[in-house]
C-alpha cells in the first residue's frame, strides 16, 4: 500500500492505533485509500509517559506522511484519529489530546481508547462488542443509541486477567512448580525449558532474575501455552479455559449492561493473542457468548485495530460509505 498523492491537507486524515507492543500509522484519503504507513514500537502514554508517546507518535506520523509523498507542512490533514492503549479514563483522554492539538496536525482531532478502534475495524458501523487481548485485555461496547461500556484496563488493580503477558507468567508459573515438586506435573517443562533453550526452568529464573532475558520474554510463553494445551496437557488447558472464561465474561458483562443479549450484537475480538489462538479456543468463547445473547455474531477481526481508527476519521470528515468499504477490502487480512 501507498504513495504518491498530491494535495491539500482536506484530502487526507491521519489514524493511529497505539497499543502496548506496537503502533500503527496511516494516512489514508477521502475516497478510501491508503497513501502512507508506518508502524513502531508500542506509544501507550501509562508506559511511557505522554511527552514520549506525543514524540513517538510525530516521528511515526512524519514517516507515513514520506511515504505517501506529501509535504510535512502543518495541518497535515483534514483530521486525526488517535486511538490508543493506556487512555482508561476521561482525564487520561483530555491531557493527550491537549498533547496532540498543540502539534497541529490536522484542523480537527479525535482521541480515545484502542479497543474502540478495534470495535469499529471489526463491525459495520461501529457498535457492539470488543474485546482485545494483546499484551493486555480489555473489553468496550457501543450500543445503537451510542452508550457505551467500558473498563480501565491497570493490571490487577483494575480487575484485570488474561493479557498475553499474563498468559505468559502462568505457564512459567506452572513449569516452575512442575520442576520444584511443587506442582502437578505439565509438558509446560520441558517447553519453556526448550523455548529458552536452557538446560531447566530454574535457569530460565535465574535469566530472569539476573535481567539475562528481558522481560518482555515472558509474553513470549503466550503462544507456548496454546500450544501445549492443544497437545493435551491439562495443566496449560486449565489455563486456557480460565482465558476463555475471562473472555466470555467481558462479552456478557456489556452485553447485559447495553442490554443487547435479545438482539443481534457483533462480536469482534482481537489482539494478538486472541487472532493466534486456534479455531477451537474461538470456537467455545462463541459458545458460551451466546447463551448470554443467541443472535450475537462473534468474530475475530481482519483488519488491523489502525483501520477502525482511519474508520472512525472516515466517518468525522462524512467521506461517502463506499470509500470505508473500499479501505476495509483494501486492508482485509488475507
Amino acid at each position: 500500500m501507498g504513495g504518491g498523492m498530491t494535495g491539500g491537507s482536506g484530502d487526507v486524515v491521519v489514524a493511529i492505533d497505539g497499543g502496548n507492543s506496537k503502533t500503527d500509522v496511516l494516512i489514508v484519503s477521502r475516497d478510501g485509500r491508503v497513501l502512507g504507513q508506518s508502524r513502531g514500537p508500542g506509544a501507550s502514554p501509562q508506559n511511557i509517559g505522554v511527552d514520549a508517546s506525543v514524540q513517538l507518535l510525530e516521528k511515526l506520523v512524519l514517516e507515513a506522511l514520506r511515504g505517501a509523498g506529501l509535504p510535512a507542512e502543518r495541518p497535515f490533514a483534514a483530521h486525526t484519529s488517535a486511538y490508543l492503549a493506556g487512555l482508561d479514563f476521561p482525564e487520561e483522554e483530555a491531557v493527550l489530546h491537549a498533547a496532540l492539538a498543540a502539534r497541529g496536525w490536522s484542523d480537527t482531532l479525535i482521541v480515545g481508547n484502542d479497543t474502540l478502534a478495534l470495535l469499529r475495524a471489526g463491525s459495520a458501523d461501529g457498535t457492539g462488542v470488543a474485546v482485545v487481548c494483546g499484551a493486555g485485555i480489555n473489553g468496550a461496547g457501543v450500543s445503537a443509541d451510542g452508550r457505551e461500556q467500558r473498563f480501565p484496563a491497570l493490571g490487577k488493580i483494575s480487575g484485570d486477567w488474561g493479557g498475553g503477558y499474563r498468559l505468559g507468567e502462568e505457564a512459567l508459573w506452572w513449569a516452575v512448580r512442575a520442576e520444584d515438586g511443587r506442582g502437578p506435573g505439565t509438558a509446560l517443562q520441558a517447553a519453556v525449558t526448550a523455548h529458552f533453550k536452557a538446560s531447566s526452568v530454574l535457569e530460565v529464573v535465574r535469566r530472569l532474575h539476573f535481567e539475562d532475558l528481558h522481560s518482555d520474554s515472558i509474553h513470549g510463553l503466550c503462544p507456548l501455552l496454546f500450544a501445549v494445551a492443544a497437545g493435551g496437557d491439562e495443566v496449560a488447558q486449565d489455563v486456557v479455559d480460565r482465558f476463555v472464561e475471562e473472555v466470555a465474561l467481558l462479552v456478557s458483562v456489556i452485553l447485559r449492561r447495553l442490554e443487547l443479549t435479545e438482539e443481534a450484537p457483533e462480536v469482534i475480538l482481537g489482539g494478538g493473542v486472541l487472532t493466534g489462538v486456534g479455531a477451537p479456543v474461538i470456537a467455545e468463547i462463541e459458545r458460551r457468548c451466546l447463551k448470554v445473547a443467541p443472535r450475537a455474531v462473534i468474530q475475530v477481526v481482519d483488519v488491523a485495530p489502525v483501520v477502525g481508527a482511519a474508520l472512525f476519521a472516515l466517518d468525522t470528515i462524512e467521506a461517502p460509505d463506499a470509500a470505508k468499504l473500499a479501505l476495509k477490502a483494501a486492508t482485509k487480512r488475507v
